[in-house]
């Protein structure tokens, strides 16, 4: 897919803003960062609900619904923080959508939205938290700038052409190089735990199939986007669909050491 100049102009300043609205949450401090997670987590319940196609009922009841365990997801002493109390009002959640809506799959919607943002908010919380959060963020940007860059110059053979036709082989190395290269740039420059900047290979191989399930999404909904928030990149799991898949394996790796 040929991208305009304008396009990629107005995608790459979106992107950089977003960025800048990340890491700027994230150095202010917890609540801020869990303020900016629960409202990333309710605008992408209903993208999920649109995409698989609920009505406008059962799409505000889930983004009610998710609302629950987001708010207990608060730092102390707002709420209980990413706690297991979290964790359990999500399956709640979960339950409480798929009884009343009967749907099943608009229910999973909380546990795809949910967990990633429990997972941020966890690595946030922990000891270095600050750099912990930054990396499992970072390594999923650097993997799209990598697969990108890697895709449009070098090209070649599809990785999975009746799923997204623009990606490459290619590009999923590149965005797996670009991915080492952050963790090992922040291994060496801000003390990250070198076996967290050898995992960035394998998240980042997390993150493009993070990306290629969403693709499958849009492509069974006959979609091009999940939404039409942000120029250039379409709804916000559009944006952070990597991370999706991304943050819950970092946030394992972090919690059992022995994974890696």
């Amino acid at each position: 897919m040929t991208v305009r100049p304008s396009d990629l102009k107005t995608r790459a300043i979106v992107g950089l803003a977003l960025i800048c609205v990340a890491v700027a949450c994230l150095l202010m401090g917890h609540i801020l960062f869990w303020m900016l997670a629960s409202l990333a987590g309710v605008m992408m319940q209903g993208e999920w609900a649109s995409l698989i196609g609920a009505n406008v009922r059962a799409r505000r009841l889930s983004m009610f619904a998710i609302c629950v365990p987001l708010a207990i997801m608060a730092p102390d002493p707002l709420a209980a923080g990413p706690s297991f109390l979290a964790i359990g009002l999500l399956f709640g959640a979960v339950i409480f959508v798929a009884a009343i809506t009967r749907s099943i799959r608009l229910a999973l919607g909380i546990l795809y939205v949910g967990v990633p943002v429990l997972a941020l908010l966890f690595l946030r919380a922990q000891p270095g938290g600050l750099l912990l959060a930054f990396w499992a963020l970072g390594l999923v940007w650097a993997t799209d700038i990598g697969a990108y860059f890697a895709g449009r110059s070098i090209g070649g053979p599809k990785l999975a052409p009746s799923i997204s036709p623009s990606k490459t082989w290619a590009g999923l190395g590149g965005g797996v190089l670009a991915a080492l290269a952050f963790g090992f740039t922040l291994h060496f420059m801000a003390g990250l735990p070198l076996r967290l900047a050898a995992a960035c290979g394998i998240l980042a191989v997390a993150a493009q199939g993070g990306d290629l399930f969403e693709s499958a999404l849009k492509r069974r909904a006959g979609v091009k986007d999940s939404g039409n928030l942000l120029p250039g990149h379409g709804g916000v799991l559009d944006r952070l669909d990597g991370v999706v898949t991304a943050a819950p394996l970092a946030a394992l790796l972090v919690v059992l050491p022995g994974l890696l």
